[in-house]
């Protein structure tokens, strides 16, 4: 437990260090099920990445963006509860929820090269993300990058931490 303790504290450090860019979680209802209770009740800035009205059951799985302030109920919340669980990644970018959310939602669906069939992309469970971006071509994790300058996520085993990030047309990666 204490090195889980001292990997939030460096995850808090990286997010919330001086001079950041405004500071995000991408949620996975689905591996959270008291996410919404929290959303509502701590009421961060959040918006669902999924488009139009949901039926309840597909709310409570959806994916969220909530915007993270330091010291908040609700950061606390997530930094101290959910290390280890695969509840979502993080993110530092340059610009506001809604910008984000806009440029977010275009990988909610990918399409099978076979089949062409629409697939879920769970980028914002840390074990798909970890995956993924290592092996994207140079225009894709560039594309997916967007207005990020970092993505943060719990590492596939939850004993380390993992900082992606583009720089000089390379994706690095830092591991805590």
């Amino acid at each position: 437990m204490a090195g889980h303790d001292a990997l939030k504290q460096t995850l808090a450090g990286q997010l919330f260090g001086p001079g950041q860019a405004s500071v995000y979680a991408v949620l996975d209802g689905a591996s959270n099920p008291a996410l919404l209770d929290r959303l509502y009740g701590d009421r961060p800035e959040f918006a669902c990445l999924y488009r139009g009205e949901l039926e309840p059951d597909v709310a409570e799985c959806a994916p969220y963006l909530a915007r993270l302030e330091a010291g908040s109920a609700f950061t606390d919340w997530l930094l101290s509860a959910g290390w280890g669980l695969h509840w979502g990644i993080f993110a530092l970018a340059g610009c506001e929820l809604r910008a984000l959310r806009q440029h977010l939602r275009k990988f909610n669906m990918v399409y099978d090269p076979a089949s062409q069939r629409p697939l879920l992309f769970r980028y914002y469970d840390p074990r798909v993300l970890n995956n993924f971006l290592p092996i994207c071509e140079a225009a894709q994790a560039q594309a997916f990058f967007g207005p990020v300058a970092a993505f943060f996520a719990e590492t596939e085993d939850g004993a380390g931490l993992a900082r992606f990030y583009w720089q000089a047309g390379q994706l690095k990666t830092d591991v805590f």
